[in-house]
């Protein structure tokens, strides 16, 4: 096989859309990706498969810093994580990109402002037929272009909820959805939220920008395809050969250019893996890659009424952004408030194992289910490493005092709107679904692998396109601001490496 221009390893939300943002270049672009398409089968509908059984979490173990194991719900599909995501589609908010003061510390700002990204933002909206409305949400940031699709529409209890919000002073607002309602329920009444998609339903990353770049007849994908390591040149300046395993068979190409896209954890491993002179892994002189981990402060909340029975089907399509940049009382930052896919009882019993079945139907039954999110600050030894061939996590949260502080103001809320039960329960290391800051980019290379392009300041040919960029979490689902900038990139890439 002769060598590509290009190779793309990973063909999620970062590697589909940067091959999008190159496709009708006349480049030849390898897509190298570890698993394969997910299959549509009973189970991709069915809760307890899903949630209770685990069908679709992968077959490896994490480890803790200090030994425990953990199964990690981290997908190896076609699309990546994205094929189970909420299919929240939010810009980071303008403020997100200075450095902004929490109650755990310093989040810091962007090496560019929130400006130079709009323009991007906008077409990964295009790019992945975002359903949304402007002028609800008082933090929304500057859009260039408005929403191509109305929201997605609030089921009857929904409905509801959003006026009791509203009669309390608050501002709930549509969250902007990669989902088209209509063909999603077409193929089953359920929510969408970590279900997998099969169909055209929600817009992930193998339904929206990789189904494009597949019709350049210059772009290819290869599955099952598992990158062991990168080889540097002899003098460390580029990046040589992708080393992968595929059917059992150790294979080697040698692009002119490389993009890692694996996720910001196996991006790091990849990294962290491939041999250095250092011995500390590739694109590593900062001694940076693997660390600042973040992953959000995150918690279920149930909003229960055992007098009004909750009937929605899909449910999210509500978010709240009142305390995203104070208390509500003029202190610092909490988070974003969010809607939840309606739960059952299987979702219920995933992480309630004792209390009898018709019990946790009965409670799914009656509650509105959200989820607060509040920004997880980089800390160095928050940190993802290799031990072998295990990835070792050591997580250390930072900034749970703002997710204190939204759990008790949103339990106020939920009591003043009338449910008199109100239910919190943290998420924890087994969903690392808005993994993020393992490769973070900057202006230095002394703190920062990657250039404000994703490009590796140790070696020119190489970019780093994934979660792993983002040198802050925010307090919002990632995936937009991941789409916006490997579009970014790969303008740059165009300009730079392939306009001669």
């Amino acid at each position: 096989m002769a060598n590509p221009d290009i190779v793309i390893i990973g063909s999620g939300i970062g590697g589909a859309t940067i091959a999008s943002g190159l496709a009708g270049s006349g480049a030849s672009i390898l897509m190298l990706e570890r698993g394969e398409k997910l299959p549509a089968t009973p189970e991709t509908r069915d809760t307890r498969a899903i949630f209770v059984d685990g069908h679709y979490r992968p077959k490896e173990m994490w480890r803790e810093a200090g030994g425990a194991a953990f199964n990690p719900g981290n997908y190896y599909y076609v699309g990546g994580n994205s094929k189970f995501y909420g299919a929240v589609l939010i810009r980071y908010r303008k403020e997100d990109f200075s450095a902004m003061e929490h109650f755990g510390g310093i989040s810091p700002a962007w090496p560019f402002s929130y400006d130079e990204l709009e323009p991007w933002y906008s077409k990964a909206e295009q790019l992945f037929r975002v359903r949304g409305t402007l002028g609800e949400d008082p933090t929304e940031p500057f859009h260039s272009i408005p929403y191509a699709f109305k929201p997605v529409p609030d089921e009857a209890p929904i409905a509801r909820a959003r006026a009791e919000l509203k009669g309390l002073g608050l501002h709930p607002a549509s969250l902007p959805l990669g989902v088209d309602i209509d063909a999603w329920l077409k193929d089953g009444k359920t929510g969408w939220d970590a279900f997998p998609n099969t169909g055209q339903g929600k817009i992930d990353a193998q339904s929206g920008p990789l189904t494009a770049a597949l019709t350049d007849e210059n772009i290819r994908l290869e599955t099952g395809a598992y990158v062991e390591h990168l080889e540097a040149s002899a003098d460390s300046k580029t990046i040589a050969a992708v080393h992968y395993r595929q059917n059992g068979a150790l294979k080697k190409i040698s692009p002119k250019l490389v993009i890692l896209s694996a996720g910001a954890v196996n991006s790091a491993v990849i990294l962290l893996r491939s041999p250095s002179p250092n011995g500390k892994g590739l694109a590593n002189s900062s001694d940076q890659v693997g660390r600042n981990f973040m992953n959000h402060n995150s918690s279920a909340m149930l909003a229960i009424d055992p007098r009004r029975r909750n009937d929605a089907v899909y449910q999210k399509t509500l978010m709240l952004n009142d305390y995203y940049l104070s208390d509500g009382k003029g202190g610092k930052p909490l988070g974003n408030v969010q809607l939840l896919g309606k739960i059952d009882g299987n979702m219920l019993r995933a992480n309630v194992k004792l209390a009898p079945k018709f019990a946790l139907d009965f409670m799914a039954g009656h509650a509105v289910d959200w989820y607060l999110m509040c920004e997880d600050l980089p800390d160095p030894e928050s940190r993802i490493m290799v031990d072998g061939k295990d990835i070792v996590m050591q997580w250390r949260r930072s900034n749970m005092q703002s997710l204190e502080g939204l759990t008790k103001v949103m339990r106020e809320n939920f009591r003043a709107c009338g449910y008199p039960i109100v239910l919190s329960r943290p998420f924890d290391k087994r969903t690392p679904s808005h993994q993020c800051g393992t490769v973070k980019m900057g202006n230095d290379p002394a703190t920062s692998p990657l250039d404000p392009f994703c490009r590796a300041f140790d070696h020119q040919n190489l970019f780093v396109v994934d979660g792993g960029f983002l040198p802050n979490s925010a307090a919002v689902n990632p995936a937009l601001s991941i789409a916006a900038q490997a579009l970014r990139v790969a303008d740059h890439i165009r300009k730079t490496e392939l306009a001669a």
